[in-house]
């Protein structure tokens, strides 16, 4: 070996160290805040570690076609995926789907199987004030957090569960909408990535009333609206509220979730719905996903 070759290697060693010591400094630095602030912070430090770890292999899944999608959702969204063969859905396309429910779930690959890891959602929480809350962390090369996590993928479809369509009042559905904007002028600087909005679920007619279910509808039906859509063309919504949502005003349960699609008082839509629902779902946004790919927005 001559005196380049080693001089060479000595480079790479010594870039590969510098690179190790960021890691472990920055990983030492999220353990210590989140002792500090009462967090299980063992339990986030050995999540972000793998994350990053693994950090190349979920890039590397994108191509620049935005066929490398993530969904983030709890258990509507994960029974949506089971029963309505959405995961089946996108693989035929070509397309590679994530999903990432609850923290403990883990995130879940292409193939199904869930890594030892998840992305750290803040608090668990994916109601719209926890979405904001994600949104809002600054956004890193590596899955330093949980948007930087998320934007390792070119497509990133995320929603809240059903509880959200309780809504109390007026006040309470312009906060709801606030977080929205303020998720929007985020997504408006990453244009380099196509972002899913998709609609709360509706809820059981015995957990909600009349004035509460109107309200849920107007929250999603302004979520697809031009008001919320115009100007942005890498933010589509699904509106997985109308789909679920008996739409006769002239019923009882209309705005809730309907009789078809529903047992006894549980809020989780059966398997009727979700075996109808999954493969639009999917086919909407492998549509959406194609369409912009092939617009004039600037890629990576």
């Amino acid at each position: 070996m001559n005196v380049t070759s080693v001089l060479s290697s000595k480079k790479t060693v010594s870039r590969w160290v510098i690179v190790g010591g960021i890691v472990v400094l920055g990983l030492l630095l999220i353990l210590s805040a989140s002792l500090l602030k009462g967090r299980l912070g063992l339990w986030r430090l050995a999540n972000v570690g793998r994350a990053i770890l693994d950090s190349r292999s979920v890039s590397g899944y994108s191509r620049g076609e935005f066929t490398n999608v993530i969904f983030l959702h709890h258990s509507t969204g994960g029974l949506l995926i089971e029963q309505g063969g959405v995961r089946d859905k996108f693989s035929a396309a070509g397309f590679s789907f994530w999903d990432h429910g609850y923290d403990w779930e883990k995130l879940r690959g292409p193939d199904g199987v869930r890594k030892k890891y998840s992305y750290s959602i803040p608090n668990d929480n994916t109601d719209p004030d926890g979405l904001a809350g994600t949104f809002a962390q600054p956004a890193y090369g590596l899955p330093w957090n949980a948007f930087s996590g998320l934007l390792q993928h070119e497509v990133i479809a995320f929603k809240s569960c059903f509880p959200v369509s309780n809504i109390s009042s007026d006040q309470q559905l312009s906060g709801y909408k606030s977080y929205y904007l303020s998720m929007r002028n985020v997504m408006d600087r990453h244009p380099d990535k196509l972002f899913v909005v998709v609609t709360q679920p509706p809820l059981n007619p015995v957990e909600t009333d009349a004035q509460a279910a109107t309200r849920a509808r107007a929250f999603a039906n302004w979520l697809k609206s031009d008001e919320y859509l115009s100007g942005h063309s890498n933010v589509v919504t699904f509106d997985l509220f109308g789909y679920l949502a008996e739409d006769n005003p002239a019923l009882p349960d209309y705005n809730m979730l309907r009789a078809a699609f529903r047992e006894g008082t549980d809020s989780h839509p059966n398997q009727i719905a979700n075996q109808k629902i999954g493969p639009l779902f999917a086919d909407f946004i492998i549509s959406a996903a194609k369409s912009y790919s092939a617009s004039a927005i600037p890629k990576r």
